[in-house]
């Protein structure tokens, strides 16, 4: 079957392909960084101590650096000993003074703030990561975005709403890490089948990777109908 090329066509499979490498190669590029980084650091380490032992040991001592995948190992240790670092009160002591320090240095605290932010909501197992993917109207009726259920109000903020509300996360593209939080109520939002992974890149996209090819559907329920509220309306309610 021969198939035709339009330079629309064309257009998305570049635009597709470049939305699937980027992510790969910033992934692979930042890991080797980092390794390069901690090999780097060991070796200097490795010389040292080397520099001070009897010169019948040197050799056979410096032959630590040439283990294969050296710096995958050290990755794993470092991640592994910052795991059990944080499970206990002395490392969890330590972890908090370096979080202070880190937030005082001028430029550093803008960025270790930003990321640490972005990194407790993605992966907290506090009830605050992304649960669902979700359709919702916003900004205004009859234009729908994809969001993300993030929990549920309590307290004070629950108290004063009139009925069952979700707290919803709606990101802008292509950054997601910035968008706008709300609270809607559940009669508001319509459930996604895809899931968070594929929602997130289905808004990074653009829109021009679907998901599961464009065959994710909306659960078998009817969109909401939703009456816009006058501002005045709403004061006075």
């Amino acid at each position: 079957m021969r198939r035709h090329f339009t330079s629309a066509k064309i257009r998305n499979y570049l635009v597709t392909g470049i939305f699937v490498w980027v992510p790969i190669i910033i992934t692979v590029a930042v890991i080797g960084w980092g390794v390069g980084v901690l090999q780097g650091i060991f070796t200097s380490v490795v010389d040292a101590i080397a520099s001070v032992l009897p010169a019948a040991m040197q050799d056979e001592f410096l032959n630590i650096k040439n283990i294969p995948g050296l710096g995958v190992i050290l990755v794993i240790l470092l991640l592994f000993t910052t795991g059990m670092m944080a499970a206990n009160f002395l490392g969890q002591w330590f972890l908090k003074v370096l979080d202070q320090l880190l937030s005082r240095i001028p430029i550093v605290k803008s960025v270790y703030g930003s990321v640490k932010q972005v990194s407790d909501t993605l992966f907290s197992s506090n009830g605050q990561a992304f649960r669902q993917a979700l359709l919702v109207q916003y900004p205004r009726a009859g234009v729908w975005t994809v969001a993300f259920q993030t929990g549920s109000p309590s307290g004070d903020v629950a108290a004063k709403l009139p009925e069952d509300c979700l707290s919803v996360y709606v990101p802008t593209t292509p950054n997601p890490t910035s968008g706008f939080f709300l609270i809607m109520k559940k009669t508001d939002v319509v459930e996604l089948d895809m899931s968070v992974d594929e929602a997130l890149k289905y808004i990074i996209s653009m829109g021009v990777v679907s998901p599961n090819d464009g065959e994710a559907n909306i659960n078998a329920k009817a969109p909401p109908k939703i009456n816009s509220v006058k501002p005045n309306e709403a004061l006075n309610d």
